[in-house]
């Protein structure tokens, strides 16, 4: 289905902001082929959204789909890592976008060896140490004739999905993947009537028009600054955290014969940022950790064994100790020296003899005298101790909240569609980043066969509308919880640090809320959106703090008029 375009391909592109007008490449000497579906950018979601289109007979049968991406995708095709070697880049992939995953035939391509459940996560503030634990026995949905099924998440490398999604990309018809070409320019055909269709202008003097357009960018990568996004002229709001993620592939001892598996993710809340470890294998684990800029800076250019040490502390030692070793990097990368790793060891040794924790508690790092036997009491409330990191492994990128306008374009940029990181970026500390963009997939998928079965044009603002209004809400309502989770950790007043402490040393307890917390999170098999309930309660047990009111009088009514909302909200509706 090809047509030659004579009109319009010649003509001036409309600007993008900042860039100066200029005459686009001879695109008419070629065919300009028509697509019902094109993907710009072959990231996960990009890559499961041709997926979820192509598995289903209706629209595999209807629907002719192109995917244009950048990069060499063969690299990601051909894929491969010595055992006990694990890559950087890890998604926590909740039940909900298995089932959704395995419905669309791409889970049996993925490596299970190369993935991990996790069926416990412990959390706790790094200020008051007040600890929460969610454990995946307690979800209601629990298969008792399956134990495979007792996990809230299964943790995988990006690269692990990516190379199954292309697998089963490689077994479809239908679909024609561009690799190693970019898009150099869109523009609206143009047509009498007024309703042309996208023209996409490729790098190789191509030109692809299509019935609906939709930008996925790599995870990462700026979705906003696409030629997509821009077509659509769909603006955004949000804003830069004063934080970097520092990532990281951790090695470490496997847990011993009187301990679980290592199937735990813990996260623990400094001022400065979350730090999580996140189960790969019995000895292998993935570092996520969001610090300040400069301190992030500073562990990435120290030594690998330093940086090691430095994650032990921030699990272990109490904050005043790790705010005084972040210092020491700090003061250390400022003047352009590097500190080594006998003294960083030697300045914790120290830490901890002035903490007086003994050498067989689990808290302890360098002056650990931990041996096979029996554990101490508190060892599984720490992760294991790190004894180095994977080469090459250690990577830093900056966090964003960001979230589109909306998820269509209207008008001069009709017929685009926004899912994944074209449409929201959040915070990683909840790790629900690729889900939502599952999410995304799962729905648009949903609508575009409803559109089919009824005989609509996939591409029209009608077909596209219940996606965007089921959808931006849901995404809202968890980008919204993890944004108030993340300012609520980051406060260091005395109320604020009580009210929180308090509040979550309640929530542990009643075990009915949490396991409403775990559904929403998708670690039901089927996702539920009750973010919001999760976002007004916690915003509820620290409204009002630091005011002279609650300051004088108030505070434990706050405290409890939090609770008793996200434990009516959860709880009662998970109940009832």
């Amino acid at each position: 289905m090809t047509t030659i375009i004579q009109r319009s391909v010649l003509r001036k592109i409309p600007n993008f902001p900042g860039k100066r007008q200029t005459r686009c490449r001879r695109f008419s000497a070629r065919a300009v082929q028509d697509f019902d579906v094109v993907i710009v950018g072959g990231g996960p979601v990009g890559l499961a959204l041709a997926s979820g289109l192509g598995s289903n007979k209706l629209v595999r049968e209807s629907v002719k789909i192109a995917l244009v991406e950048a990069g060499d995708l063969s690299k990601i095709r051909d894929w491969a890592l010595p055992r006990h070697t694990y890559s950087n880049r890890v998604s926590s992939i909740t039940n909900a976008s298995r089932v959704f995953l395995e419905g669309i035939g791409v889970w049996a391509h993925v490596d299970q060896s190369r993935t991990s459940p996790v069926r416990e996560m412990q959390v706790w503030d790094g200020l008051s140490d007040a600890r929460i634990v969610f454990d995946a026995a307690d979800l209601p949905s629990i298969s008792h004739t399956n134990p495979e099924s007792n996990e809230m998440a299964r943790l995988t490398e990006n690269l692990n999905l990516q190379r199954a999604l292309l697998w089963h990309l490689d077994s479809m018809s239908g679909l024609q993947l561009l690799q190693k070409v970019k898009v150099e320019s869109i523009q609206r055909e143009d047509r009498e009537s007024g309703h042309g269709w996208p023209l996409v202008h490729l790098s190789d003097g191509s030109t692809l028009r299509a019935r609906l357009l939709t930008p996925s960018p790599k995870v990462g990568a700026d979705g906003f600054n696409s030629p997509v996004r821009t077509f659509a002229g769909v603006a955004s709001y949000g804003w830069s955290y004063d934080a970097q993620a520092v990532v990281a592939t951790l090695n470490h001892p496997p847990r011993g014969a009187f301990q679980g598996p290592n199937h735990t993710a813990y996260q623990r809340f400094l001022p400065t940022g979350p730090i999580a470890f996140l189960p790969l294998s019995p000895t292998v684990s993935s570092l996520v950790w969001s610090t300040k800029p400069p301190l992030a800076a500073a562990l990435c250019n120290s030594d690998s064994a330093v940086l090691a040490n430095m994650i032990n502390v921030a699990f272990r030692l109490p904050e005043v100790s790790v705010r005084y070793l972040h210092q020491i990097i700090l003061d250390a990368h400022s003047s352009g020296q590097s500190i080594s790793s006998e003294d960083i060891c030697n300045e914790i040794a120290f830490r901890e003899r002035s903490h007086q924790i003994p050498g067989y508690s689990a808290y302890a790092s360098i002056s650990s005298s931990l041996s096979s036997g029996v554990p101490p009491s508190d060892a599984m409330v720490v992760p294991p101790l790190v004894t180095s990191i994977q080469s090459g492994t250690i990577a830093s990128f900056p966090l964003r909240y960001n979230h589109a306008d909306s998820y269509l374009g209207e008008g001069a940029g009709s017929r685009t569609v926004l899912i994944g990181d074209a449409a929201h970026t959040i915070h990683p500390l909840a790790g629900q980043g690729l889900n939502l963009g599952l999410g995304d997939v799962e729905c648009l998928v949903r609508y575009i066969t409803q559109s089919l079965a009824n005989g609509g044009d996939i591409g029209s603002y009608t077909a596209l509308r219940p996606y965007a209004a089921e959808r931006y809400f849901t995404n809202h309502k968890v980008m919204s919880a993890i944004d108030k989770l993340h300012k609520l950790y980051s406060s260091t007043l005395d109320p604020i640090v009580w009210a929180r402490s308090v509040g979550v040393e309640v929530l542990n307890e009643l075990d009915s809320v949490k396991a409403a917390l775990m559904m929403d999170a998708g670690a039901g098999s089927q996702q539920r959106s009750g973010w919001d309930f999760l976002a007004g309660g916690m915003e509820g047990i620290a409204r009002g703090v630091g005011t002279a009111r609650v300051m004088s009088q108030g505070i434990g009514e706050a405290v409890n008029s939090g609770i008793g909302q996200l434990a009516r909200n959860l709880g009662g509706r998970f109940l009832g």
